[in-house]
């Protein structure tokens, strides 16, 4: 999620006659440039690209990425070029429900259909055989992949190896989201201020409806962690935030620590991250890239697939 409320009040004040947003065919929101994924789903999934493993294979450690808010599989995208062809560790790039296709579809969306996509690929890698999965997500794919544990989900099921989070919200940095419910309404959507590029793979229009499901979703969540989330047994978190967000308050990493600890009792560990940036490790289409930008990607894909492959 990029920071999209910051005038939220004072446009409301001055809200235009029209709640439609002028959307363009060059846009994610114009219902004509989908998500690659939507096509070749076999390139993005492990579920349809081996939907019948070896027993070798079954075994491969398997990263599901789940992307943010407004974002698609391609914020995932540097990750699946720096893993090359290796063969050690698989990645499964989940596009969440109602994105991907269109401002209308993105909008009559609930968390619960984007939550949904990343609950259908690991059903389906389980069913298929495989033993050692672990869920990657950013940004609002945080709070999903919480709610997952909170809610007892992987009481049933096969228990995932690693949950790795990058920059995940649970407190915005621009508090006026909670205000949405309010003045949501009456804005209809916001517009986001972001380069022409992000626009074939980011929503340039955020939908007040949307926005209204993420402040539900991260309400849920927060109580969740205030009662206290325990992890699956032999199942790790880690968090990895990036000191100045400009989206996910860092406080959000401090509320996750106390928040959930292991099967064991023991705390789950967090890694501050240099950065100005909200979703560090996507790098593509940024306007500015310096040194250490990439040096904190490399890192943090290093550390990542360390651990799901030890």
């Amino acid at each position: 999620m990029k920071t999209i409320l910051s005038l939220l009040v004072a446009a409301a004040m001055t809200v235009a006659c029209s709640k439609e947003p002028a959307i363009t065919k060059d846009m994610l929101d114009g219902g004509t440039l989908f998500d690659p994924s939507i096509y070749k789903p076999d390139l993005y999934l492990v579920s349809k690209a081996k939907p019948a493993p070896t027993p070798e294979q079954a075994r491969t450690p398997v990263i599901i990425a789940c992307h943010g808010y407004s974002a698609t599989t391609f914020e995932w995208d540097e990750l699946r070029t720096w893993l090359g062809n290796r063969t050690d560790v698989y990645l499964s790039q989940v596009l969440l429900g109602g994105h991907g296709r269109s401002y209308a579809d993105f909008k009559k969306s609930t968390w619960h259909d984007w939550q949904g996509a990343i609950m259908a690929e690991y059903d389906a890698l389980v069913k298929a055989g495989y033993t050692n999965i672990s869920l990657l997500g950013s940004s609002t794919s945080g709070p999903l992949v919480l709610d997952l544990v909170a809610s007892g989900y992987f009481a049933s099921r096969t228990v995932p190896r690693n949950l790795l989070l990058v920059d995940p919200i649970i407190i915005p940095s621009d508090k006026t989201l909670s205000l949405i419910g309010v003045v949501g309404p009456m804005l209809g959507y916001v517009a986001a201020d972001q380069p022409a590029a992000e626009d074939k793979v980011f929503y340039h229009f955020r939908p007040q409806e949307t926005l209204q499901q993420l402040q539900a979703l991260l309400t849920i969540v927060r109580q969740a962690l205030e009662r206290g989330v325990t992890l699956p047994t032999a199942c790790s978190l880690k968090v990895y935030k990036s000191k100045k967000d400009p989206s996910a308050d860092p406080v959000s990493a401090v509320l996750i620590y106390q928040g959930v600890k292991t099967a064991d009792g023991k705390p789950i560990a967090v890694e501050l991250i240099d950065s100005e940036l909200h979703v560090y490790t996507r790098l593509a289409l940024r306007e500015q890239v310096t040194a250490n930008d990439k040096q904190n990607q490399l890192a943090t894909f290093t550390d990542i697939v360390a651990r799901v492959v030890r």
